[in-house]
């Protein structure tokens, strides 16, 4: 081998399994200088007046480079952290290790893609190239049955074509060695407090991941093969309560923790082993909807973050947007449904996928208030927050993104009773509420002041009053 070094960028792939980056450096370089940047630009405020970066994901984000870092130390070779523009802080590396060619995971949001321009043009002026990757999904996007322009709105005719016409690719091999330069400089990681928050442990206490694709492939085993959970999936799917009703892969799928592609070729062992059904299908379906917004994004671009998104349709706003926005982002709208999924989010960085969908519909339709705050709040305190997901899915319940459904409507009552029939989720998030009888809890604003009173709750004192003048009040 030609002696060779390769910079490998790690962003959003921080992992050793299935990392093509990784595996092609390790077969073309006799040097690599893996480096993870952390860039003040993700840790300040958004023009929403939201975090890009809530203090529960940036933990996550820590756990998962400090692990990734003692994977490379594992391998013999290290990772080099750095806190500063990838732009300006790259190029140096490169100059410093005599790099010849730098490794990078294309990413699809604006964003994400401006800065690898930077780096790029900032590299290019030392006549080192960029080489792009495309690692984030499990269907190669030259393997798609269309060019990207060409892929439907209408997430069901792009899945049958899909599932129809194209394959995924094995995945990568793991290296088993990676040779650092020698004189590689020691690098830590910055602490939450370097990345500008308060360094409260009693925060990170209520959270339920920990980030590193150790424990990744931990959680992947534990829900495949340990407990079989894989084998009802779609019926617990919609649950709320607990660990074990759906998969949550999401955070180390945001972070690259896991490789999607991994996952699939893991359920593809599991059926094989242990039989297919409709939830082993199901869950590669949804891994299929993570594939698709990001190939939507890379149709659509800047559209998704836009109030009229790709459908250039207007939404319909409350006077009070603010006032509706806070209470909605504090849990105290006086709907315990909504109440209780948005105390869930504020505390652990998660939210069911019944009840983000429920909770969106409510700020966009009953609330009346912009989508975008909404999605930017998510953007903020989400720990498995990605762009394409999170903003696909916000315009999709807006009805400006893939959904064809026209006005597609939550009817927050009755979603309650049924995916929280016995009000333990309710519960579990407003104890002051646990002496309400299960099938009053729901729609205790229908209870009389002299009721509610009896079981212990006041409102405006330890429960908040229904928002005045919610526009669909009376459907609940």
């Amino acid at each position: 081998m030609a002696e060779k070094c390769i910079l490998v960028w790690f962003r959003n792939d921080l992992r050793i399994q299935d990392n093509e980056i990784l595996w092609e450096a390790c077969e073309k370089a006799s040097q690599i200088v893996p480096v993870y940047v952390f860039d003040p630009r993700y840790y300040q405020k958004t023009n929403n007046d939201t975090l890009k970066t809530g203090k529960l994901r940036a933990q996550f984000i820590l756990e998962s480079v400090a692990d990734l870092k003692k994977s490379l130390q594992n391998l013999g070779a290290d990772l080099l952290v750095l806190s500063g523009k990838p732009e300006e802080l790259i190029p140096a590396i490169a100059e410093k290790y005599s790099v010849d060619v730098v490794y990078h995971h294309r990413e699809v949001a604006s964003e994400e893609t401006e800065i690898s321009t930077l780096v790029e043009d900032a590299l290019w002026k030392q006549k080192i190239n960029l080489k792009h990757f495309i690692g984030h999904t499990f269907y190669h996007k030259e393997d798609l049955p269309f060019p990207i322009k060409d892929i439907p709105d209408v997430f069901t005719a792009f899945r049958k074509k899909v599932e129809r016409e194209s394959n995924v690719r094995p995945c990568f091999n793991s290296p088993t060695k990676i040779t650092a330069p020698k004189d590689l400089e020691h690098s830590d990681l910055p602490s939450l407090t370097d990345l500008n928050f308060m360094a409260n442990a009693d925060d990170l206490s209520v959270a339920n991941f920990k980030g590193g694709e150790t424990e990744g492939l931990k959680r992947l085993n534990y829900y495949l093969w340990e407990t079989n959970l894989l084998q009802k999936y779609k019926l617990t799917r919609n649950g709320l309560l607990g660990l074990d009703y759906s998969s949550k892969f999401s955070p180390w799928l945001a972070a690259g923790c896991l490789s999607p592609r991994s996952i699939y070729w893991e359920i593809k062992k599991y059926e094989k082993e242990r039989g297919a059904n409709d939830s082993t299908y199901w869950l590669i379906f949804e891994l299929l909807w993570r594939d698709y917004f990001r190939f939507m994004f890379k149709k659509h671009g800047t559209k998704y973050f836009l109030e009229t998104g790709f459908k250039n349709k207007q939404q319909d706003l409350a006077p009070n947007q603010e006032e509706r926005l806070n209470k909605w982002k504090e849990g105290e709208t006086g709907i315990p449904f909504i109440d209780a999924n948005m105390k869930e989010l504020k505390q652990t960085g998660f939210m069911s996928n019944r009840g983000r969908q429920n909770v969106a519909s409510f700020l966009i339709k009953d609330l009346k208030v912009n989508w975008v705050l909404g999605a930017s709040y998510f953007e903020e305190q989400l720990i498995d927050y990605s762009p394409s997901s999170n903003w696909g899915n916000w315009a999709y319940v807006a009805g400006v993104g893939n959904d064809p459904r026209e006005d597609r409507y939550f009817n927050i009552l009755k979603q309650a009773n049924e995916y929280d029939p016995k009000a333990e989720y309710v519960k579990y998030w407003l104890p002051q509420l646990k002496n309400i009888p299960n099938n009053k809890v729901h729609a205790l604003y229908n209870l009389s002041e002299t009721e509610l009173m009896g079981y212990g709750v006041i409102l405006g004192e330890n429960y908040p009053e229904p928002l005045v003048g919610l526009p669909a009040y009376s459907k609940y």
